[in-house]
């Protein structure tokens, strides 16, 4: 499977663009993050949501409980073994490797959210340059005059002229489900707003965001820590979502908090920046968290239009050279009751993989979107298009840049490592690890073939019982673009002895031409440690 690599600096036929996209065993090296919901959480959707390209669910802990929840993640788990699209038992007699693929689960917290509450549901119909109250008290009944909010301190945040937003969902711009306020004066704990467009607000709870304003709610609230406790622990999430993260002090607090469930010790911590506070501290909270979350909606109504852009692309470059996945939201949002995205939509998700993006996260268009599964395959119909022009020669040279010399050991080795793969035009690079460290380093630099994570479990115990580590380890690799983890069978050590290597490497070849990904006369990079050395090399495969 040559990479059928381009440059956009090269010359295309325009004729070229017209021809159908040939299938691949990966659609995309780019992943996708989809939200359960309502609308995505049968087995037969979500089947359809696995085959179609995602690679993560995401569950949205701002509405909804424990209960609902679980039953969702029951029906994932059905799903994932009916399809066994991401999760195929390997039933090769060597026993050798026992899985190819793996469905993450991320938990996302409520965090510093301030929301309207709607007890009644009855439909809220708000006149442009009329007046609206922001009150404190839960107990009152929501209407057009006065609105319920669950923050008491609001009144002590804003001033006279201060932007408020309130929807249902985040605002796009184009709908007349959220509405813009400006606060006009302050009375005791109520905030006096001005109607700024007319709209109707339809539901139980709606988001209220204030514009650049420092909001005095922690970041882990204590229904979060419920959540996680409850729901986050028996299901040994992968990831922990950490919305409105402000500071690397909310990350650390956090990585406490999961470090006393023995269970989420491993459990990767992926920070949301949603606001101007996270964006102000983001290099510390960069190196304190295991990945980012650029949270575009909140950020699109705290940010000038003419600076999202810039944002995108420096944190996204910041991510990439620090070997961190960042994940990219609010992409399609016309998806949510359209079954074509608009041209603007096709190009932002195209430019977010032309950044850097590891991966897509589908929010309202997956959890109460009318086209969950015809949405991931869009969006990763144009992931994959826009990986064959992505200019890796100039992104390798930049990240070897930014490294520096001396490289480390491990470095060096995975920069290698896809040198080789591009200058021989390998199929796939196939790395064995056991933490992972060493695949995440070589998909760092952004090869133009899959990179297929061996993991090799190892043996542990605290001290009351042993245990196999790897399983963590492989699932946590689905959010990293271009990374594929195949879990080695756990009755062979992690030291492996030069046979046993050549035996995994053999079933992981055997299972590559099975699905697909390899082909005969292909070339293939390997990447594994033999001894106390660290060893590159290239194979061709015979017929």
């Amino acid at each position: 499977m040559h990479s059928n690599h381009l440059l956009l600096e090269e010359p295309i036929r325009m004729a070229s663009i017209l021809e159908p996209s040939k299938a691949s065993f990966f659609p995309a090296m780019t992943k996708i993050v989809g939200t359960l919901g309502p609308r995505s959480r049968s087995v037969d959707v979500i089947s359809g949501c696995l085959k179609a390209g995602m690679s993560v669910a995401r569950f949205d802990f701002s509405w909804g409980n424990c209960e609902y929840h679980q039953e969702t993640l029951e029906n994932l788990k059905a799903a994932v073994k009916s399809t066994k699209k991401l999760c195929a038992h390997q039933g090769n007699d060597t026993g050798l490797l026992n899985s190819f693929f793996y469905i993450q689960v991320m938990l996302d917290t409520v965090g510093a959210e301030m929301q309207v509450v709607n007890k009644s549901e009855k439909a809220i119909s708000l006149q442009q340059d009329d007046v609206v109250i922001l009150t404190p008290n839960e107990n009152q009944e929501a209407s057009s005059q006065l609105l319920p909010i669950n923050f008491a301190g609001l009144a002590k945040a804003v001033k006279a002229g201060d932007t408020i937003f309130v929807g249902q969902y985040l605002f796009t711009g184009s709908e007349t489900t959220s509405v813009w306020l400006e606060v006009d004066k302050i009375e005791g704990n109520d905030v006096i707003c001005k109607i700024k467009n007319s709209a109707t607000l339809a539901g139980a709870l709606f988001t209220l965001h204030a514009s650049q304003i420092h909001i005095d709610l922690p970041t882990l609230t204590d229904k979060d820590k419920e959540n996680i406790s409850a729901w986050g622990v028996p299901n040994k999430i992968d990831f922990l979502s950490l919305s409105y993260t402000r500071h690397a002090q909310d990350v650390r607090e956090a990585r406490e908090f999961l470090s006393k469930h023995g269970d989420l010790s491993q459990t990767q911590i992926f920070a949301k920046i949603e606001n101007i506070e996270g964006l102000t501290h983001f290099d510390e909270i960069l190196k304190e968290a295991d990945g980012i979350i650029l949270s575009r909606g909140n950020l699109g109504i705290d940010l000038p239009p003419e600076k999202v852009f810039l944002f995108q692309k420096t944190a996204l470059y910041k991510c990439n050279m620090a070997g961190k996945p960042a994940v990219v939201t609010r992409v399609v949002d016309s998806m949510t009751d359209n079954l074509r995205p608009t041209r603007a939509e096709a190009t932002d998700v195209a430019n977010a993989v032309l950044d850097g993006s590891d991966a897509i996260l589908l929010g309202a268009e997956t959890l109460r979107g009318l086209y969950p599964v015809e949405t991931i395959s869009i969006v990763g119909k144009i992931c994959a298009e826009a990986e064959k022009v992505f200019n890796q020669d100039l992104y390798f040279k930049k990240t070897v840049k930014y490294v520096g010399e001396p490289m480390s050991h491990l470095e060096s080795i995975a920069s290698s490592a896809v040198r080789a793969a591009i200058k021989v035009k390998a199929s796939v690079i196939i790395c064995f690890t056991s933490s992972g460290r060493a695949a995440r380093l070589i998909a760092k630099y952004r090869p133009t073939m899959p990179v297929i994570s061996v993991v090799i479990p190892r043996l542990r115990t605290n001290q009351l019982r042993w245990s196999f580590s790897g399983a963590f380890e492989a699932r946590q690799s689905l959010i990293v673009r271009g990374l594929f983890p195949m879990l080695a069978d756990p009755r062979h050590p992690a030291e492996s002895t030069s046979a046993t290597n050549e035996s995994v490497l053999k079933v992981a070849l055997d299972h590559g031409k099975t699905s697909g990904v390899i082909k005969s006369h292909d070339r293939v990079v390997v990447c594994q440690k033999v001894g106390d050395a660290s060893v590159v090399k290239i194979i061709e495969l015979e017929d």
